[in-house]
């Protein structure tokens, strides 16, 4: 009987486990380093007992954030031994090694050739006689053009699209500059590129994330780039404006997304866009409070009232725009009258979707020096409070969609129930994934799929999520 001869086999691929912590930002860098590897020749494993490596992509923004990624880091090392870490808390190795001595590398935030390095050192990529003659998925990538061959994190349907890096803001309360540095915009020809492949390769839901998306291109003047023989700026009202002209290959109009959009006067310019139904009617603001003393205290723009007259000129335009926000209870030298202020302004301002937090002292922040810091049971007091009245609203908002038909995307899709009935978890144009509500679905057909757009008749509500039936077609 013939033997292979072991020096023209092909050895088994090394495997590389992911674990990522943290934003959408994060998550993408995730989906970065593991395209890399993979064009090197490793293979993806989804569990600790099957790596030969495992990555550990943390987040530093809060204390809290932190002990989850040093958690997540001793999980590791005790499920497998063998433990790279990476992103935002890679900026504080000694940290890191202190607890952990064990760590085999440890790099900072989108530092993705230096993981890759660690990778290679730690577990060098098998290479067979034969492997340099196999095509890379990323000159595959290139020749075909499709987006088949990058590794996603998220569900085939929707993505997210990184359009710069870092920020120039000095906000009191954030660190994120120093661990991320300061704002780096994305060529405005290669963010569109890397549209064009998702969405061509089943992406129907495009969401767009960076620190500041409307600083986009600040750092680069604006350059414009040549885009289908016409040039177009890195600006974000250029870059909302051609991501609108995308479509699916089955001619469909993706859903694109807007995240972490500061109120500059252009964000005004995106909001017909919205009307014309080429931009998704939903706006992600991170307004963090709305009494000026605070807001100046956060070294943040104080301009709550003109941003309140914007809102409502925005909502003339686009009435189902949604506006989603965040705020931090219990800043350092917030009042009980800053807090009224800022739930007065919540009353008028209606926004669709709140989330909040109670201030933490962050290492390094410079809000840590100011004085007057808000006792810790006031701070829980303040933050039921805010969730209290954001819920309410959030009811009351959504209670007025019972009876409308609303357009859906499918998220996931049930097994039949004893009756032979399906169930299906979707998305409203109001609801961005893992941050926002659901469209619960009942009795759907079989040939439904996550990605599908569904038109559905809303036929009840609760604080936060919507239920409903695919409406029937005229």
């Amino acid at each position: 009987m013939a033997t292979e001869n072991p020096d023209t086999r092909i050895p088994d691929q090394k495997k590389v486990g992911m674990v990522s912590l943290g934003c959408p930002k994060a998550l993408v860098d995730s989906e970065r380093i593991l395209t890399r590897l993979r064009a090197d020749g490793y293979a993806m494993s989804a569990d600790y007992a099957g790596a030969d490596v495992v990555l550990v992509n943390t987040c530093g923004f809060l204390d809290s954030a932190k002990e989850e990624s040093l958690e997540a880091i001793g999980e590791a090392i005790a499920e497998n031994g063998r433990v790279i870490v990476t992103g935002c808390m890679g900026e504080e190795a000694d940290t890191i090694r202190a607890r952990f001595p064990q760590v085999l590398a440890v790099t900072g935030a989108h530092q993705y050739e230096q993981v890759v390095e660690a990778v290679h050192d730690a577990a060098p990529p098998s290479q067979g006689p034969f492997v340099d003659l196999v095509p890379q998925a990323n000159a595959l990538k290139q020749r075909s053009g499709s987006a088949e061959e990058y590794v996603k994190l998220t569900p085939r349907h929707y993505s997210y699209l990184k359009i710069s890096e870092g920020c120039n803001h000095a906000c009191a309360f954030c660190i994120i500059p120093q661990l991320r540095g300061k704002l780096a915009s994305r060529r405005i020809d290669a963010v569109l590129r890397e549209a064009e492949k998702l969405v061509a390769a089943g992406t129907r839901e495009l969401l767009v994330i960076s620190q500041d998306t409307s600083a986009y291109g600040v750092d680069t003047r604006h350059e414009a780039r040549d885009w289908k023989g016409q040039p177009v700026r890195a600006h974000m009202t250029d870059l909302a404006r051609e991501l609108g002209q995308l479509k699916t290959p089955d001619g469909q109009t993706p859903w694109v997304r807007l995240h972490y959009v500061y109120p500059y006067p252009h964000v005004d310019a995106v909001i017909p866009l919205m009307a014309e139904g080429l931009l998704t009617p939903y706006l992600d603001i991170p307004f963090q409070h709305a009494s000026p003393n605070v807001l100046k205290a956060m070294k943040r723009p104080a301009n709550e009232a003109k941003v309140l007259e914007r809102v409502k000129a925005w909502r003339a335009i686009a009435p189902d725009l949604t506006i989603r926000s965040s705020f931090v209870v219990g800043f350092p030298g917030e009042t009980e009258d800053d807090f009224r202020y800022l739930l007065d302004w919540l009353e008028e301002a209606r926004l669709d979707r709140v989330g909040a937090f109670r201030f933490e002292p962050v290492e390094g922040a410079a809000a840590n020096a100011l004085p007057d810091p808000v006792p810790e049971p006031v701070k829980e007091e303040r933050y039921a409070r805010l969730m209290e009245v954001t819920e309410r609203i959030s009811a009351e908002k959504l209670a007025a969609k019972v009876g409308r038909t609303v357009r859906v995307i499918i998220d996931e899709v049930g097994e039949p129930d004893e009756d032979g009935d399906i169930g299906a978890t979707g998305r409203s144009e109001a609801d961005a994934p893992e941050i926002d509500g659901a469209v619960y679905l009942r009795n759907v057909p079989a040939t439904l799929n996550p990605g599908d757009f569904v038109d559905v008749l809303v036929e009840d509500a609760d604080a936060h999520d919507l239920f409903g039936v695919i409406a029937a077609k005229a």
